[in-house]
Formats: structure tokens, sequence, C-alpha cells
């Protein structure tokens, strides 16, 4: 049955081989597979690389790897869509030439087998958190990453991995609610596009939820991470359904 696959935050990192495995052995056994039972389409909902410090490093050993494996879906007849995450808001043209993928706004919606369904990295979502909101708004200014990647890149690596560690640092005194979705920016979302189905990860708590939103009842699907144990949505004609890559 023709079917369509959805992924998000797989923090793909050289430092962190077993993840590289899994997106492997996801390519090998839930992507390709033989005509007709191969994905249409991919969709990679943010946060693919556990960082991009910008398209100068696609020549990357551990980046080539990446991106190699996803051009092998798109020459076996699978589309492949990227969405920027809050990790990777710098992939650009030249890295999804490389994938031979198409890179999509965010939000972006799509007629999914009939479905109008609303795709996001969900990170927009999380109003509740507030200084990262504003953090947000600064790194999505087009005059921010213009200057951001003027820089070489090795400073620019050096930028991330200190912004990754007070990240983390200030996560330990951050109450996971604040973290979460906040239900009224999903409602808002939802009433702007139609109340179309919505599909977002970035929180990485995996879960299926309904919203009713002006009397019409709208589901959220969540994606979870790959950090514990890699999996993916398959979504065709009949719904959608969660699929476990094996170990």
């Amino acid at each position: 049955m023709p079917h369509t696959l959805f992924i998000s935050d797989l923090h793909l990192s050289a430092e962190q081989p077993h993840g590289m495995a899994a997106f492997r052995r996801f390519i090998a056994t839930l992507a390709p597979q033989e005509p007709g039972q191969r994905a249409e389409a991919l969709y990679i909902l943010g946060d693919l690389f556990d960082y991009w410090a910008g398209d100068d490093d696609l020549e990357d050993a551990f980046h080539a790897q990446v991106i190699a494996s996803l051009r092998t879906l798109a020459t076996h007849g699978t589309k492949v869509y990227l969405l920027h995450g809050n990790r990777d808001l710098l992939m650009g043209e030249a890295l999804a030439n490389a994938c031979q993928a198409t890179l999509l706004n965010d939000p972006a919606l799509v007629d999914l087998y009939g479905t109008p369904t609303l795709l996001s990295h969900g990170d927009m979502l999380c109003t509740g958190d507030t200084e990262y909101q504003r953090y947000r708004a600064e790194v999505h200014d087009a005059d921010f990453q213009q200057q951001f990647l003027a820089k070489p890149l090795a400073e620019r690596k050096t930028y991330i991995a200190q912004l990754r560690s007070r990240s983390m640092a200030e996560k330990q005194s951050k109450d996971s609610a604040i973290m979460d979705v906040n239900d009224d920016a999903v409602a808002a979302l939802l009433r702007e596009h139609g109340y179309p189905r919505l599909i977002h990860g970035h929180t990485h708590r995996p879960d299926h939820h309904e919203h009713m939103v002006d009397g019409h009842s709208c589901e959220r699907w969540v994606l979870g991470d790959w950090n514990d144990k890699a999996n993916a949505l398959r979504c065709d004609s009949s719904g959608i359904r969660w699929e476990i890559v094996p170990n």
C-alpha cells in the first residue's frame, strides 16, 4: 500500500555511532524495500543532525555518510523532505541538493492521502518557555544568520558547542511543562491553517492527542526522538500508526 514515513529528532552525530547505526537500519528496513512496498516519501521534521553549522560542512566524513544514505533513498524513488529543527536551523539548499531532498518551510501544509496535514518541527508551539522563544526569534532572523555564517566554520562550531552546553544546564532548572507545547498555540496554528491534522516533533514526547478547536476535532501526532529507540510514523490511506526500527 502506498505510504509515507515521518521521523524527527534523530540528533545524528559522529560522537553517537548508535544513532547512525539505527538510521542505516531504518533506511534498509522501512524505507527502500521493493517497488510497491517502499515509502513514497520520507519527511524529516527537524533535528536530523545534533547540530548543523552551515552548508560549507558538507564534506565532513560523517555528514557525507548521512547525505549518501538520503541520496540512496531518493535514487530508489522515495521523495525526501527536510524541515529545519532548532539544532539544524542552518540547513540550506546546498545540503538539500546533495541529499536530492526538498527543503520545506515550517509549518508546511500537505495533502496526505486526502487528509490536510500540517507539518512542523514543533518548537514554535512551546510558547510557555519565553526565554527560548526570545532566542528562537533571534536565530531565525535573516541578518543574524547571514552574520553568523560569515564567521569561520571552526568558530561557528565552537560557539554552537558552548550554546548546547549552556542550554542543557538551563533545562535542568526549567519545569518540564514549560518546555512542552502550549494548547493555545496549537489551537491558533490549527485555526490559521483550516483545522488540519498536525504532526510535529521537538518535545521528545511521542503521543497522539485530540484537540477541539472551534468545534473541529483535530488530531495531533508527536514524533519521538531517537535517543532510546528509533521510531517513525507511517501514514497511508487507512490512517497513521507507529513503526519501531528493529535493533
